[in-house]
């Protein structure tokens, strides 16, 4: 459609009461193209075309692959554009606008209409600095260097207050260690955390509402207790409650994945952290008119400090977690996998850890714990795999562990004590119990009969209190030992006045004629 078209029916559909977004979706040309034209007498559109035509554009060197990108993939926006001639051509000279109306023109030269699409936009209420990060997790599907395609995962965090943004990618779905991992890598991007994080419901995070009350999964409640933060769980369908994390997510398909060639995952999430500082925290937001890298300067100074490294093996190693269901079976795979009868305990988060090799599935109750069940994996799906032995349980092996703690602890009396009150807590769970005080012991031999009797003396009834106190006692006594080895430190360049051997000998031979 030629310009001196486009300007007439511009200001026909205004006359007629059409309002500017309208126009643009109408001739399929962009809002700005309609306020500029808009604005033009006919006199000042016919000069303004006659110096487009007589006059040299800055991109015109890029002309030819410009028109190969829009070629190739119609769908490109002007922001995306001009985001490509800056990391493929490092052309930092032109401004966004001048590329829209470049590609605008290049468009209409060659007949090459946009789909446009709808956006949603969620409103949302500023925040103060510090006070929020939005989480949210996307997918896309990307071409591949070896003409295939390849569904890639991210998540996308964002500071509330600055839109601040940062974004890490997996080749694979993620999973509960990806996600405290991830955590950890933002919150050094950037330099602290918020006060509160907000979450949509995800399996990750989330493993069922109770009138209410989301249970969070074990290893994310575990690391959220470690890291002191606030979460709020949006409930689904709640884009109002985390509409800037929204956001985040479309601009980080449409402007950096979309028609990105993907080679390598390294590569990938390399160009998407180049994508971030060039365009993602660098360009100015739409909302608040402001560059984010600019505002999170200020805002990063009312972030809290993370402390440490957070420690991963205590806590993951390859498996993924399943949900004991009250049948005292766990699903993998489509298929049903038996557990101890006794297992499943009501009001109990009853999560179970699972891994798997070509052959054998393994069940755990800790990440690091004794196996508690093995099956051969199944093939197909709607199978019940369930090991006779389960159905019943197995008092030897208790009074084999009871045995054994009894012979490994001196204070028989607190041993005593101690089995008969898991006993009494746990009789459905005594194994279990029984397997962590005897790690314990193995772990901590030298503070286990004082973490026995603080037990006592605290009332609890639980070996993992057991274990927490052996630990904590422990760590007690190396900081002590330090302290003491940090005095002696002080003083370990005072030297003794040298005496002479015979000096010692007269002194013990006065001591004996004595």
């Amino acid at each position: 459609m030629e310009k001196l078209t486009i300007y007439k029916e511009i200001h026909r559909l205004r006359n007629e009461g059409f309002s500017n977004s309208a126009i643009a979706r109408k001739l399929n040309i962009s809002r700005n193209r309609v306020i500029e034209y808009g604005k033009m007498t006919p006199d000042e559109f016919y000069s303004f075309v006659s110096t487009l035509q007589n006059r040299s554009k800055k991109l015109d060197p890029f002309r030819d692959n410009i028109l190969e990108w829009l070629k190739e993939h119609p769908d490109l926006s002007g922001a995306q554009i001009h985001d490509w001639l800056q990391e493929k051509l490092s052309v930092n000279s032109v401004t966004e606008g001048t590329v829209r109306n470049y590609v605008n023109e290049l468009r209409e030269a060659y007949h090459i209409p946009k789909v446009l699409t709808e956006r949603e936009f969620g409103t949302v209420p500023e925040l103060p600095m510090g006070k929020q990060i939005q989480v949210d997790f996307g997918q896309q599907r990307v071409p591949t260097t070896d003409g295939k395609y390849k569904r890639l995962y991210f998540i996308g965090f964002v500071l509330a207050h600055s839109r601040y943004k940062y974004v890490e990618w997996l080749d694979r779905p993620f999973r509960a260690a990806d996600l405290i991992r991830t955590h950890e890598n933002a919150f050094r991007y950037f330099e602290g955390m918020s006060e509160e994080i907000v979450y949509d419901q995800d399996r990750l995070l989330a493993v069922s509402e109770n009138a209410g009350d989301l249970i969070m999964t074990l290893e994310f409640t575990k690391y959220q207790q470690k890291r002191n933060f606030k979460i709020y769980l949006c409930r689904k369908s709640d884009p109002q409650s985390k509409g800037k994390i929204e956001q985040v997510v479309k601009y980080v398909k449409n402007n950096f994945a979309k028609n990105r060639m993907f080679d390598n995952l390294i590569d990938w999430q390399d160009a998407s952290m180049r994508w971030l500082k060039r365009t993602g925290n660098y360009k100015v937001h739409h909302n608040t008119k402001k560059r984010p890298v600019e505002v999170y300067a200020l805002e990063k100074h009312h972030l809290q400090k993370v402390s440490g490294t957070y420690i991963f093996e205590d806590i993951f190693g390859s498996s993924i977690t399943r949900t004991i269901h009250k049948d005292n079976v766990i699903r993998f795979n489509g298929n049903r996998y038996s557990v101890p009868l006794g297992t499943y305990r009501k009001n109990a988060p009853n999560i179970a850890y699972v891994e798997s090799d070509t052959e054998f599935l393994y069940i755990r109750l800790h990440q690091n714990g004794q196996i508690l069940a093995k099956h051969k994996i199944a093939e197909g799906r709607g199978q019940i795999i369930s090991d006779p032995s389960h159905r019943k349980r197995n008092h030897t092996k208790r009074d084999l562990l009871i045995q054994q703690i009894e012979d490994m602890l001196v204070d028989k009396e607190s041993a005593k004590w101690l089995i008969e009150t898991l006993a009494e807590r746990y009789p459905r769970h005594l194994v279990d119990q029984l397997k962590i005080v005897q790690s314990v012991i193995l772990k901590h031999p030298l503070y286990i009969e004082e973490a026995i009797h603080e037990m006592k003396r605290l009332r609890l009834t639980s070996a993992n209190d057991l274990r927490d106190i052996a630990l904590s006692i422990e760590i007690q006594s190396k900081k002590k030992l330090k302290d003491n080895v940090s005095v002696s430190e002080k003083y370990k360049n005072l030297v003794a006045p040298e005496r002479k051997e015979d000096i010692y000998l007269s002194i013990l031979q006065g001591g004996m004629d004595r």
